[in-house]
């Protein structure tokens, strides 16, 4: 559906016609107006007059339609197709959710398709609209806003994530948790959510290194303002930073879980090395004790009128002499 279409000029949202294409071409007819399209989830039909008024690709209109994009920037001739994945992360159930935002940039227009619940573009608007000396710069002002706040959003949930790995590191090595069946299920349910982060993250950071390349806007990029690119690289610079923080709490995780699974089999040598011992304690009165139970008439000792309580303390000997030994071994 459509959720807004509003006509700026001159950085200001101006009241305007409701008919789509009469939007346009008053935004066309002025060199400082372009308008703002924002759809949610929007259906083939509901789409077709939007593609049909501002020429957008068909390859382009399917990957908005369908979803399920990696981001990415592409170029077309009447426009300008970038795919961005806003994150979530809940902490309560340790969980990232991500979301979609396709932006199309052309002459005069911004049409923004979001899917998910992630990365509401209300906001963004919001900001944009009070800052009208940003939104001179037209489109490209949309697309830039759109990046920084959903890279401005990652960073937050790249600290979340750190903060919860330092949690589950500290569960891991406390003497009261680590041994917890659970414990590997969750490194592993953590490390999946660190993954879906990363598929986001990860191949964003070559179309913003587009937007951010004065070589590459000046003869490849069009639709951009050509005095955009501090502001991409700031956005490039910090989404670096967030690929760094992710890899790095990906092998952390992967340590975490390697340590974890050390412990475990430390622990279960610790847990046959105890039952060994037990087996080898109760074995020595066992076989003391089958021997002098098999009916065989010439045994020693058995005429002793001691013999009995010999036998007993010999094996209490016997037993006390193993546990102290074991003990001293670290085995009990």
């Amino acid at each position: 559906m459509i959720v807004d279409c509003a006509i700026y000029r001159d950085g200001r949202r101006i009241p305007g016609p409701g008919d789509i294409s009469d939007a346009l071409d008053l935004c066309r007819l002025q060199d400082d107006a372009f308008v703002w399209i924002g759809l949610y989830e929007p259906t083939e039909k509901e789409f077709d007059k939007v593609t049909e008024e501002f020429g957008l690709h068909p390859l382009a209109v399917e990957d908005a339609l369908n979803a399920h994009q990696r981001p990415k920037l592409e170029v077309y001739d009447d426009s300008l197709f970038v795919v961005l994945k806003p994150v979530g992360y809940d902490p309560d159930s340790d969980v990232v959710t991500s979301g979609e935002v396709m932006v199309f940039i052309g002459d005069s227009f911004v049409v923004t398709v979001r899917h998910g619940e992630e990365a509401p573009l209300a906001a963004v608007r919001s900001r944009l609209e009070h800052e009208p000396e940003m939104l001179r710069h037209g489109p490209t002002a949309v697309l830039y806003t759109i990046a920084d706040a959903v890279v401005d959003h990652y960073v937050e949930v790249a600290d979340e994530l750190g903060t919860d790995l330092d949690e589950l590191e500290a569960e891991v090595f406390s003497p009261a948790h680590g041994g917890s069946r659970h414990t590997a299920s969750r490194i592993y349910t953590f490390k999946r959510q660190v993954l879906e982060f990363r598929r986001a993250t990860g191949p964003l950071a070559q179309p913003l290194e587009q937007l951010a390349d004065t070589g590459l806007l000046s003869s490849g990029v069009p639709f951009v303002h050509g005095k955009a690119q501090p502001f991409f690289r700031d956005v490039s610079d910090h989404l670096t930073r967030v690929n760094e923080a992710v890899e790095g709490l990906d092998r952390l995780v992967s340590d975490v879980l390697s340590a974890h699974l050390a412990q475990t089999s430390v622990r279960q040598n610790d847990d046959m090395r105890k039952i060994s011992a037990w087996a080898a304690m109760a074995a020595v009165p066992t076989m003391i004790a089958g021997i002098y139970g098999m009916n065989f008439e010439h045994m020693p000792e058995l005429t002793w009128r001691w013999s009995y309580p010999a036998l007993i303390a010999a094996m209490a000997a016997l037993e006390v002499l193993l546990y102290r030994l074991f003990k001293r071994r670290g085995w009990l």
